[in-house]
């Protein structure tokens, strides 16, 4: 919020009855409802790889995050900016406008998640070089080259934070044959999660149902094993990098290459990841300062840097 910066931190969960499609938690409440729900109350994600999944509770979803930012007795509807994926199509964009208008906004400003990541990362985008993002969210994993206050090249996957963990449930079960849930899976890849091999190896306890027995079932897992689970999914990620790099017109990638990568975004706190882009590219990759509030960050100094470019 201007003048004041980040006034709420909340994930994109709602929990409602499907009985009377009441809402009975929204944000962090919700998500710690997940996988602990009766049958009458679900616990959703209404934004999926970065678009809307539920347009309805994602409408509801913005009001409650609109209201409890700025009150309900703001006198004035306010002007919100939205972040999305590159990738984005017309539709899914208009959908996005759409339910935020239906939450309370007077305007709305859609930006693309790897600008709004590049300014919270503290990146003059202004400038005449050359600037990499690797921006690693919940949905989708945008990579761009910036310059000059837009995306010369960039694409967006829906390979992110979100498939880490659900590559994490399918190894567990195979490997295992235990079922855990997905604030599990979570909790797995923060704690022990890596895509890199280390001398170092952590191991952490985790609970679960066995598959076989049904039963309550403890196993010990090592960030080994979870490098391998993750594999894939890293994989993906860095062919979409050498695919940008590829892509990327000679002036800007030696600015690149002088500068580096810069990653962003939740996943990029992924153990690993930094010395793997640079294992894999050759080319000196950082961590943004708290990069998973980059984005959002980012996103509210966009719009006075607009009118700085623009000379208003």
């Amino acid at each position: 919020m201007k003048g004041k910066g980040i006034v709420l931190k909340e994930p994109s969960v709602v929990a409602y009855d499907k009985d009377n499609n009441k809402i009975r938690a929204v944000g962090e409440e919700a998500r710690q409802m997940i996988g602990r729900t009766p049958g009458n109350i679900v616990a959703v994600r209404p934004l999926r790889q970065g678009v809307i999944s539920d347009y309805e509770v994602t409408e509801k979803m913005l009001k409650y995050f609109v209201s409890k930012a700025i009150g309900k007795r703001a006198f004035r509807k306010p002007r919100i900016s939205i972040c999305a994926p590159s990738g984005i199509t017309e539709v899914e964009k208009k959908a996005v406008e759409e339910a935020t208008y239906q939450a309370g906004a007077r305007e709305v400003s859609i930006i693309e998640e790897p600008i709004a990541a590049a300014i919270g990362a503290g990146i003059d985008i202004t400038r005449p070089f050359g600037n990499m993002i690797v921006d690693i969210g919940g949905g989708t994993t945008d990579v761009a080259v910036i310059s000059l206050g837009g995306t010369v090249v960039s694409t967006s996957i829906k390979v992110a934070g979100d498939n880490f963990d659900e590559a994490i449930m399918r190894y567990v079960r195979k490997k295992h044959n235990l079922i855990v849930g997905e604030r599990t899976a979570e909790d797995i890849k923060i704690q022990i999660g890596t895509v890199h091999a280390s001398p170092q190896a952590r191991t952490m306890e985790v609970k679960g149902r066995d598959t076989v027995t049904g039963l309550p079932k403890s196993i010990s897992l090592t960030s080994e094993e979870i490098r391998e689970a993750l594999k894939d999914a890293a994989g993906q990620i860095m062919e979409t990098i050498h695919s940008i790099l590829e892509k990327t017109p000679p002036e800007l990638a030696a600015d690149v290459a002088e500068r580096g990568i810069v990653l962003t975004g939740g996943g990029a706190l992924l153990a690993g990841l930094e010395e793997l882009i640079e294992e894999e590219t050759g080319i000196n990759t950082v961590v943004a300062e708290e990069p998973a509030l980059a984005v959002a960050v980012g996103t509210g100094q966009y719009m006075e840097l607009m009118s700085k470019i623009n000379g208003r």
